[in-house]
């Protein structure tokens, strides 16, 4: 099996100045470098750099993922932006590190070779399907975050770890539209190997995207009980365009202290809680297909049935013209046209075995034999479809 690995790398907020393009420039010579941009893919061989500390240093997002199962996705937010103890609540050894870094929080997504499939040839990816996910947690959207550690809970389940370890992880807050995710979140759910069954248990908790509306006498208590230190650095950052509006991030903080009981009234729910109710999904909707595919293929008997009926009827109609097709057949003397009157033939048995017997189909056949012995070919596609020797 052939090896394959892919890297990208983007710089979204600003883009490297030359000599950061040389230092990069340095770590791979075939690589397609721009100054926003980096991107190889390797066949044989690794990157010689530390995709870590490039993220650190230069990038807002890095992509890799290798056909035997390994990806990973980095992603860079100014930490006012987005705080690394929020991000914390999410994190999962498994699937999802947080860090923070020169005023950044960086956010490392993963499945490991261990977590993975079968090795993979056809799968492809690319930063553009993901780069949405950057805006949308800027903007107080954590449900990237929390598919984030629902891919650690999948490698749990399948790692089959510890009941007790199970009942003490405790899921994280549950934020809203967990049923109704964005492209950039489906890809990455995908890319995570989330398991879907999994994902429609934690859905059962979240209120739907927007269902949240601001009340706005207590977002501006919320804003009045600001430190004083907080607003200056929002709004300074905000004169000098170096971090995104700071509204999102304001409504994302007071909804975060103002969170929203789960549906139903009840309150976090362990793993192993997640766990029970997704296979009780899953057996579910596997009884569902099982009864859809039952259905399906009792349908296409019955109209193939009815189509074999249908077929039967119309060779009855002319049962002395379909004889003469079969003699013209084998008067061919060709492979295919002995095929051809050998389905003419079991057509004809079937017409002639609506009536309740064959004796008359015995006899012609028996003709035929005699007629064409000398043909083997011929014979053997008798002997196959059980016309009997005389």
């Amino acid at each position: 099996m052939s090896e394959y690995q892919y890297y990208e790398f983007l710089a979204l907020d600003r883009p490297l100045d030359d000599d950061e393009v040389k230092q990069v420039r340095a770590l791979s010579t075939r690589a397609d470098i721009s100054p926003t941009r980096f991107v190889n893919e390797y066949q044989w061989g690794d990157f010689k750099g530390d995709p870590t500390k490039l993220v650190e240093q230069f990038y807002d997002a890095h992509l890799y993922y290798a056909n035997w199962g390994s990806r990973r996705l980095l992603l860079r937010l100014p930490a006012g932006t987005l705080r690394a103890k929020e991000a914390t609540a999410y994190a999962m050894e498994e699937s999802l590190g947080v860090r923070t870094r020169s005023g950044h929080t960086l956010l490392d997504f993963s499945l490991s070779s261990e977590d993975g499939a079968e090795w993979e040839f056809d799968t492809h990816y690319t930063l553009s399907t993901f780069v949405g996910l950057r805006s949308e947690l800027a903007a107080g959207d954590l449900r990237p975050l929390y598919l984030g550690w629902l891919a650690g809970l999948t490698a749990w389940e399948l790692a089959e770890y510890d009941e007790e370890e199970y009942a003490r992880e405790i899921e994280p807050p549950v934020p809203a539209g967990l049923g109704a995710l964005t492209g950039p979140q489906q890809a990455l759910a995908e890319f995570l190997g989330v398991d879907m069954d999994l994902l429609a248990t934690a859905a059962e908790a979240s209120e739907p995207a927007g269902a949240d509306p601001v009340n706005r006498k207590a977002l501006v208590a919320f804003i009045a009980g600001l430190p004083a230190a907080d607003k200056d650095t929002l709004l300074l950052e905000a004169a000098l365009g170096t971090a995104p509006s700071p509204g999102p991030h304001l409504l994302a903080r007071y909804r975060a202290t103002n969170a929203p009981t789960p549906r139903g009234g009840t309150g976090p729910r362990s793993a192993a809680e997640l766990l029970d109710r997704a296979h009780a999904l899953r057996t579910e909707r596997r009884e569902r297909e099982r009864v859809a595919r039952a259905a399906a293929e009792r349908s296409r008997a019955r109209a193939a049935a009815e189509a074999r009926e249908a077929h039967l009827d119309r060779l009855a109609r002319n049962v002395d013209q379909v004889w003469m097709d079969v003699d013209d057949l084998i008067a061919q003397k060709k492979a295919g046209a002995y095929d051809a009157a050998v389905v003419l033939l079991g057509d004809l048995r079937d017409v002639e075995a609506r009536t309740g017997g064959t004796a008359d189909f015995d006899r012609r056949t028996a003709e035929l034999r005699a007629a064409h012995r000398g043909k083997p070919s011929l014979m053997q596609r008798f002997d196959k479809m059980g016309i009997p020797r005389s």
